[in-house]
């Protein structure tokens, strides 16, 4: 069997971490490592335990998730971040996927899809539940690209696919078997042909289309 996913808790609330902890603990491929009730003890535990996903608030004291997103990716932690919380307001979703954030999803969500969730982005995929992934497109402009996605040519698709997999230009092009500077030439002809500004719009565009790698 493979390792389990090592996954931390961090939350300011206990009763969500002891919630999160119960699912969690009973899903076979997935491991609770470590709890921290604020930004800067979640990343200080990160460095410690290594976990190789973190289920992360936004609203904290003291340290927020955002700003410990943006320590996490200071420090090289390789983990991968998925956002788990109750905030809804469009403003805070931008800021944590430029951040890193992995992923975004609300607490309602359903056990079984934060499972899933956690698995996918371990996994190097782009997680947005759908209402998240409208209210980033409606903040940052827009419904762009919509209908042009016929445009696309299959390499560019392919390309497209890997970069909603959350891949760097050097993963795509060694999956493909292309030069980066050949990849980078379609991840600008997408933009172009998507009336995108970037690859957070274009990974969030290919995961409301149904665009994968």
């Amino acid at each position: 069997m493979a390792e389990p996913i090592r996954v931390l808790l961090v939350d300011d609330h206990q009763v969500v971490r002891r919630g999160l902890r119960t699912f969690l603990e009973v899903q076979d491929d997935i491991e609770v490592v470590g709890e921290a009730a604020d930004g800067a003890a979640g990343v200080a535990r990160a460095e410690e335990l290594r976990p190789a996903v973190i289920l992360m608030d936004v609203l904290m004291p003291g340290t927020d998730g955002i700003d410990a997103l943006r320590r996490l990716r200071e420090l090289g932690n390789p983990a991968r971040v998925l956002i788990v919380t109750s905030f809804t307001e469009r403003r805070t979703v931008v800021p944590a996927l430029r951040a890193g954030a992995a992923g975004y999803v609300y607490k309602d969500v359903d056990p079984d899809a934060l499972a899933a969730a956690i698995r996918s982005v371990h996994a190097g995929h782009v997680v947005l539940q759908s209402e998240v992934a409208d209210a980033l497109l409606a903040q940052e402009g827009s419904n762009s690209g919509q209908g042009r996605g016929g445009s696309l040519t299959e390499r560019e698709r392919e390309v497209l696919g890997l970069i909603a997999d959350g891949r760097s230009n050097r993963e795509i092009a060694r999956a493909l078997v292309l030069s980066e500077k050949t990849v980078k030439t379609h991840v600008s002809n997408i933009l172009m042909k998507l009336d995108l500004a970037d690859r957070t719009q274009a990974a969030l565009w290919a995961v409301r289309h149904g665009v994968s790698g």
